[in-house]
């Protein structure tokens, strides 16, 4: 059966096929429009975000610079405050981790002081201060055989500023394990590289004590008094070791320069019991 096709069906029959193909078109355009539209919203996005994270990490760097003034004048609290600040606005900033873990050891909190040396390592591998101030912490806890790990990790590393620092904290953790042969071996190194470092010149001193090399002691502690006298730490173990050897003139000094440099202490109530004790035994 033959369908027959008038001019006029013809006609609008291709005008029909040319609506469609410029409906499709359109359609296509306007796809086209909301593509580059999303686009262009998420690239403003991404540079408003971008920005806003920039001044997020000033501000949070500002707050942590002003931390660490007061850290080191000794007002941890308000250290502390500025660091929280400092992190609610730039978390991952290692630097600022290590500020965080410092300033909770100083106030006695070595689990959260962990956390957070942990976290700096986390965004820093290669932060060795942060490693060593890591095992110092595990020091705080007595945990020996963990901070010694941590220390000889740092030891390890050809490009650390400050060797003679996980050295002496070694010399200390084998001194708390009365391993004293190697406190010895690793106090020397640090005094090696850094003669007059206070914690390797007192724990050497220590070290000689407990091995039972008195006047090697006295000397190692008679030295680190001339080097830092206005330290009343030192004149107590000096003290101490005076009396091993009977000298009790000598030691009798130095725990009245103890009261001297630190009245009201703690450690100086100790040096008057000792002090008081030696008086009336050369009566």
């Amino acid at each position: 059966m033959t369908i027959g096709l008038t001019r006029r069906h013809f006609d609008e029959f291709v005008n029909g096929q040319l609506r469609a193909v410029g409906y499709y078109k359109v359609k296509k355009m306007q796809t086209f429009r909301r593509g580059w539209t999303f686009l262009a919203v998420v690239a403003i996005c991404t540079v408003a975000c971008t920005s806003n994270l920039q001044v997020q990490k000033k501000h949070g760097e500002a707050a942590r610079n002003l931390g660490e003034v007061y850290f080191r004048q000794g007002n941890y609290t308000e250290a502390l405050r500025e660091f929280l600040k400092a992190e609610s606005l730039y978390p991952d900033d290692p630097f600022l981790q290590n500020d965080l873990g410092l300033t909770y050891k100083a106030k006695k909190k070595p689990d959260l002081a962990i956390t957070h040396f942990k976290k700096a390592l986390d965004l820093k591998p290669d932060y060795a201060d942060a490693k060593n101030n890591l095992g110092t912490a595990y020091l705080d806890k007595g945990e020996w055989d963990v901070a010694i790990g941590y220390f000889k990790e740092v030891t390890e590393s050809l490009v650390y500023a400050s060797p003679h620092l996980p050295l002496s904290n070694l010399g200390w953790a084998y001194y708390n394990k009365n391993a004293y042969e190697h406190a010895e071996k690793y106090y020397l190194e640090a005094l090696e590289i850094a003669p007059k470092f206070i914690n390797a010149l007192r724990g050497l001193g220590l070290t000689y004590m407990a091995m039972g090399k008195v006047p090697e002691g006295i000397e190692i502690l008679e030295r680190a008094v001339k080097e830092y006298p206005r330290m009343a730490l030192l004149y107590f173990d000096l003290a101490t070791a005076y009396t091993v050897l009977h000298d009790d003139e000598s030691a009798l000094k130095a725990y009245n320069k103890v009261v001297e440099l630190s009245p009201g202490t703690a450690i100086a109530r100790e040096a008057e019991k000792k002090a008081a004790k030696i008086r009336k035994s050369m009566m």
